[in-house]
């Protein structure tokens, strides 16, 4: 038997329409679009982190909490007569019926990727019907993406689109590539010496300047292998954003272990060796230890 979820989705708009009516709460009536901004991005990484911890309760409340972000936002949009979370929830549903004619028209998909190829050509129909100019095979991803996460979708469109490597050996030589290139800028700005500051260009520890063009060129090829890793981990199908957040979330764990080890016989992080920080670093990733309790 199914749940009452219209009757609970009624009670929340309305919870919503509560809060900022007259008489309602004083903060949630001053909430704009911009200042809402924040917490729509937080919430969306705190079902993120949920998923990751595998915890369904946490994941339930987190879900709630991006969901009252959806209806703050349709409730916004109804105070100002632009749209109602109603004829939000009717485009979506819309939406959802129009991608997916192999299960509610006489379309045909059979696999995962039939079904991409399929949604990417319908979305560039829609958008091609409305649009002044043609549109791009990459368009649709937002800007506001996390850096790595944006590249991957990136690079799935374009995959989508014909340009891709045959065969993970290209991507693989790729990177190598990248990396030489890179190795090449930063022994052309003297890679030996750190960097401090400066403005017209990068003061070393020793007073030499290092221009900005070759900053500029270690950036470029810094950014290029970054893409080119990216790059692997989509053909890995693995997503690099999940890649990295849990390789923080080891070295977190190992530095604090490390650091809390240390700390308990007295002595501060800064006042350890580097051998004996390496080798408790050591024995963290051993054992996969987790900072003490």
């Amino acid at each position: 038997m199914r749940e009452p979820s219209g009757e609970r989705f009624d009670a929340l708009v309305k919870i919503m329409e509560r809060l900022r009516a007259d008489g309602g709460c004083p903060w949630d009536r001053e909430q704009t679009r911009q200042s809402l901004k924040p917490f729509l991005i937080e919430e969306a990484y705190e079902v993120v982190e949920a998923i990751d911890d595998g915890d369904p309760k946490q994941l339930l409340e987190e879900l709630g909490d991006l969901l009252f972000q959806v209806v703050f936002h349709a409730q916004v949009a109804a105070e100002r007569g632009e749209f109602t979370i109603g004829q939000v929830l009717a485009a979506s549903a819309d939406k959802m019926v129009r991608r997916h004619p192999h299960v509610f028209s006489d379309g045909t998909a059979s696999t995962a990727g039939e079904v991409l190829e399929q949604w990417e050509k319908l979305k560039r129909e829609e958008r091609d019907a409305v649009a002044a100019v043609p549109g791009s095979a990459l368009d649709g991803v937002p800007k506001e993406l996390p850096a790595l996460l944006r590249a991957q979708r990136l690079q799935d469109k374009a995959s989508r689109a014909g340009f891709d490597w045959p065969e993970i050996s290209g991507v693989i030589a790729k990177v190598q590539e990248e990396l030489d290139e890179l190795n090449a800028a930063i022994q052309g700005s003297a890679p030996d010496e750190p960097v401090l500051s400066g403005v017209e260009g990068a003061v070393t520890s020793t007073g030499s300047v290092r221009s900005l063009s070759e900053i500029e060129g270690v950036e470029l090829e810094l950014g290029d292998l970054l893409f080119s890793l990216v790059n692997m981990a989509r053909f890995l199908n693995l997503s690099a954003e999940d890649a990295l957040r849990k390789s923080i979330g080891r070295f977190s764990a190992r530095f604090r272990y490390m650091e809390q080890t240390i700390e308990r016989g007295g002595r501060r992080l800064k006042e350890a060796s580097p051998e004996e920080m390496n080798s408790l670093w050591e024995e963290a990733k051993a054992s996969g230890r987790l900072p003490l309790a």
